[in-house]
């Protein structure tokens, strides 16, 4: 994973996106799809995840447009300090990958890169993670289908 390959990921999810598609294709697909990564897949979850954060648009609105604070505080403030400026601050993309600290913070956590740090979501999924199990009603239909087909090609 290196910053062609991100910039390649965001671009061919984002633009199909933004033009109404709703399937994203390639997750976990390097080299044209002759490769899966694990790693490359956490990655490619996030990107997603910010592509349809995107698409929810920018909010617009006298709250958004803190017009009551630029009433109360005046001109020529600080509004970066103000609450509500941290409280919408919040509802922006929440990545858990992407790594926005200073540059020596960066540095001083260890410099992980983001695929250093997908590949421990990785590790972490593949050792913690427990699927919901699917209702017995629905494993007995799959159950049902696969029986089927094997009936019908003589497996």
């Amino acid at each position: 994973m290196d910053a062609q390959s991100g910039h390649e990921k965001t671009i061919t999810g984002l633009l199909p996106a933004l033009a109404g598609a709703n399937v994203v294709y390639g997750c976990g697909m390097l080299e044209m799809g002759i490769t899966f990564d694990l790693a490359q897949l956490v990655l490619d979850n996030e990107i997603a995840s910010m592509i349809l954060h995107t698409l929810q648009g920018v909010p617009v609105s006298d709250a958004t447009l803190a017009v009551d604070m630029i009433k109360e505080m005046g001109i020529g403030k600080d509004y970066l300090a103000h609450e509500s400026t941290y409280n919408f601050m919040r509802t922006q993309s929440q990545a858990k990958l992407i790594d926005r600290q200073m540059r020596a913070n960066w540095e001083a956590a260890g410099g992980k890169d983001i695929y250093a740090r997908a590949h421990e979501k990785m590790l972490d999924i593949l050792k913690t993670h427990e699927p919901v199990p699917l209702p017995d009603t629905i494993r007995e239909e799959v159950r049902s289908i696969v029986e089927e087909a094997e009936k019908e090609t003589g497996i």
